[in-house]
């Protein structure tokens, strides 16, 4: 059994050595195995709170899990705990965390049923004593001055609810420029505006790399509606008036593969992500009525369109370049250039464009019109 912070791969605790005789006479042991456990109570209850609490959430990661929590142990902060929430695992991870618990207090376990990413969050949840909670996931790392950072940016900035960071996205031989792009753009977001202005465009911030206060993620908790709950809170929490910053600095390593949930879960498919951005877009940027301008109908902005009118949204003209588009009539409306912005009703326009490069033109273009962007037009991709 792998145990963090012991050179001796064949270390077992006492209770463990004793295991054969308490299965023998259980009731002869009973008291000691009683005193033992309210003896961990007692010193966790009583310890010093701890700074942070890493919520970490594990389902037959037994492969990756060893190096992430020892990624965790070795922070330049060292006041913090980790609460590993084991999903009904049917490999050796439950055993991996009992054995990190077993060599550093600081990790605590939970074992339960099978119940999924949503259940397994808000189990953890309920443990974490920290008045700040940083999330984790099974098969990343992090960098060693992750919580150091993350943790400082809260304290530095009382007005923001949470914190993201930077990622490096490994390993990196199988790569596509697809995932290499999203990475950059990721790491193009550098401001507490521009975490605001991207929410629609893709989810701003990798949600391994959050660190929020728990008192707010109490309140605002995890929920499953169908597309992805990382997403899903991040846009409640923007929807209630919430501010979210991030640190600059690549904090997370964070795995990509074939067998990452993202990839294999049907609620993190690309049609839920659009339904997630169409339902918040219709509560909020289109609140006031039912007609909007679409710039952009490409796959993204007819998907978007399709979710949107589901809503009882609906495009009053569509803009677009696409000379062979002009002119045409897609959804019951005009398609126009975007020359004829000017004469268009001021309505809420949605910018539906693939691309950082064309979205910062259109900005630059909007913004010389006298277009605020959030409050005018919202860019989503």
């Amino acid at each position: 059994m792998p145990c963090l912070g012991n050179s001796q791969g064949n270390y077992r605790p006492p209770l463990a050595r004793w295991s054969p005789l308490v299965r023998r006479s259980p009731l002869l042991f009973l008291p000691i195995l009683l005193m033992t456990a309210r003896i961990r109570w007692y010193r966790r209850e009583h310890a010093v709170t701890p700074e942070l609490s890493v919520l970490l959430p594990a389902f037959n990661a037994a492969h990756t899990l060893g190096a992430a929590l020892r990624s965790v142990q070795r922070q330049s902060e060292p006041n913090w705990e980790c609460i590993i929430v084991d999903d009904g695992s049917m490999d050796d991870t439950l055993a991996i965390a009992r054995a990190a618990a077993q060599a550093d207090a600081r990790f605590q376990v939970l074992a339960r049923p099978h119940g999924g990413i949503v259940s397994a969050l808000q189990a953890g949840l309920s443990a974490c004593r920290a008045p700040l909670v940083a999330r984790m996931d099974a098969d990343d790392l992090m960098s060693r001055r992750r919580l150091e950072l993350q943790r400082r940016a809260l304290v530095e900035a009382p007005e923001l609810c949470a914190v993201g960071s930077h990622v490096r996205l490994f390993p990196r031989a199988p790569l596509r420029e697809g995932r290499l792009a999203y990475e950059r753009w990721l790491c193009g977001i550098r401001t507490t505006e521009a975490v605001s202005r991207e929410r629609f465009v893709e989810c701003p911030v990798a949600h391994p790399t959050l660190v929020i206060r728990r008192e707010i993620l109490g309140e605002f908790g995890y929920r499953d509606p169908g597309w992805p709950e990382d997403y899903d809170l991040i846009l409640r929490l923007f929807e209630a008036g919430q501010r979210i910053g991030v640190v600059p600095e690549r904090l997370l390593h964070w795995r990509d593969g074939e067998g990452r949930l993202s990839r294999t879960a049907p609620q993190y498919a690309l049609a839920t992500f659009v339904q997630c951005k169409a339902e918040f877009l219709a509560r909020a940027f289109l609140a006031q009525g039912e007609r909007y301008l679409l710039w952009g109908y490409g796959d993204t902005g007819k998907a978007l369109a399709e979710a949107l009118a589901q809503r009882g949204k609906h495009p009053a003209a569509i803009l677009e370049l696409h000379p062979r588009r002009v002119g045409q009539w897609i959804r019951g409306v005009r398609v126009v250039s975007p020359n004829a912005l000017p004469g268009l009703p001021r309505l809420p326009l949605i910018v539906s464009v693939a691309g950082a490069t064309p979205r910062g033109e259109i900005r630059n273009a909007l913004s010389a019109l006298g277009f605020v962007e959030m409050r005018d037009y919202v860019c989503a991709a």
